[in-house]
């Protein structure tokens, strides 16, 4: 095994990136992350989500009311690590497109949700 192995196994594919630099600035409802990632289909979220907690990167908290309430967030001991590997990737990329003459649309999670 190549020591990047281990990482692509956890993140790898299209979407476990970006859900998880959402959830890195704060924990969200599965409407919120398709609201904030919208070229993903709803069973695709769903199965990388399940992934990332089988992982056990994220962690799904579900609220006993009506109607049901589900949270997803990075795993505390695991949000260091994630910090290293999601941060450093986003100042590459927006060095990158910016180099390339590119614009990225935001860094942030909007404010209205």
């Amino acid at each position: 095994m190549c020591p990047v192995d281990v990482p692509l196994h956890h993140l790898g594919g299209k979407w476990k990136l970006i859900v998880c630099f959402y959830l890195l600035q704060r924990p969200c409802r599965n409407g919120e992350l398709r609201r904030l990632i919208p070229q993903v289909r709803q069973k695709m979220l769903t199965q990388q989500l399940r992934e990332l907690e089988a992982s056990g990167l994220v962690q799904r908290e579900v609220f006993d009311q009506v109607p049901p309430k589900v949270v997803y967030s990075i795993v505390d001991k695991e949000r260091a690590a994630l910090e290293a590997v999601v941060y450093p990737l986003c100042e590459w990329g927006i060095d990158r497109v910016g180099r390339h003459g590119g614009r990225i649309l935001t860094t942030t999670l909007p404010t209205d949700f």
